[in-house]
């Protein structure tokens, strides 16, 4: 994701896909192989991530990094620790796209909230009809406003802030995941966990459980003769029961952390020297990772989701004792 908030990038953003395609654009079943330059590389910009080599730059996996790595650590741009090895996982995810499609399975992500600004129960209808319309992706278009003043107030301070990002995966069927260590809350867990700014994650109504009482947190069920499914009437588990979807919408909240590379002076530690010093990281940085983050999250959504389904026809497949009565329900 870019908007005209963010520090501008000069790639091409061009792929190159060099195994697993034909020219007729048809998978050969060979693993798709697939490159994306990181085609500027600015000797300012490197000399300026070397002249901080020997520094923890706050927020970041500098010292984390040493710790593990030692002085082999890379130290350009954060390293393995940077936003742009995620471009890689969009690129996959846009391969499970084009299969979630012919299943009729949508994911679609958007920010509801930017520094305590907020946009109150966006549904899948609204966020569709809504989506990228604004710079911060926000369905609620008289609150992206109010998000966009904030972060060009924030920007020019030289700070950073936080957000929260929405998923919505329409269309799951029901019985996908695994009842124990796979459930499939875990695996979508595992997967958007694995990106660097999220810190945070809930299925659902989420941490509202806590304030429930089991009468007001149960999704009661209902058979719903139009479709000749089992259907809920509310959906607080977020489309997901005993680790196992429902055929409800799939919804996940995601706690986005402040783009740690900041403007501003802040103290820190010379991992060489061993003493503390003061800086300000002069290097490319956003106000906020809400308006580049949602691809990703939407393409590891798609990656976990595809992953359970494989693993669901193959059970399938192998169960061949189960009544075909409840693949209808």
């Amino acid at each position: 994701g870019a908007s005209k908030l963010d520090t501008p990038r000069k790639e091409r953003d061009k792929v190159y896909i060099f195994s697993g395609v034909m020219e007729d654009d048809l998978t050969t079943g060979a693993p798709v192989g697939m490159i994306i330059p990181n085609g500027v590389i600015e000797d300012e910009h490197l000399n300026k991530h070397k002249s901080y080599k020997e520094l923890i730059r706050p927020g970041q996996a500098g010292y984390t990094f040493f710790k593990k790595y030692g002085q082999f650590a890379d130290n350009i741009g954060a390293g393995r620790a940077s936003g742009r090895e995620t471009a890689a996982r969009v690129a996959g995810g846009a391969v499970a796209k084009a299969v979630l499609d012919d299943m009729g399975v949508d994911v679609i992500a958007f920010t509801t909230e930017i520094y305590g600004i907020k946009a109150e129960n966006i549904d899948y209808e609204t966020a569709k009809a809504n989506y990228r319309k604004n710079e911060v992706n926000c369905p609620d278009l008289k609150v992206g406003e109010l998000m966009i003043k904030e972060l060009e107030k924030i920007k020019a301070e030289g700070d950073s802030c936080g957000g929260v990002v929405e998923v919505i995966a329409r269309g799951v069927p029901a019985g996908l995941g695994e009842p124990v260590f796979d459930k499939l809350q875990a695996t979508l867990a595992h997967a958007l966990m694995s990106i660097g700014a999220v810190k945070g994650i809930e299925f659902g109504a989420g941490f509202e459980h806590t304030k429930m009482k089991g009468s007001e947190s149960n999704d009661t069920p209902y058979y719903d003769e139009n479709t000749g499914r089992v259907r809920f009437k509310t959906n607080r588990a977020g489309g997901i029961l005993g680790g196992i979807s429902n055929g409800e919408d799939i919804r996940i909240r995601l706690a986005i952390k402040p783009t740690p590379t900041i403007n501003i002076t802040q103290d820190t530690v010379n991992m060489y020297k061993l003493n503390n010093v003061n800086e300000s990281f002069n290097t490319r940085n956003d106000p906020c990772i809400c308006t580049r983050i949602y691809p990703v999250c939407e393409a590891m959504v798609r990656i976990a989701l595809l992953d359970a389904l494989f693993i669901a026809k193959g059970y399938r497949a192998l169960s061949t004792n189960i009544d075909d009565r409840w693949n209808d329900l």
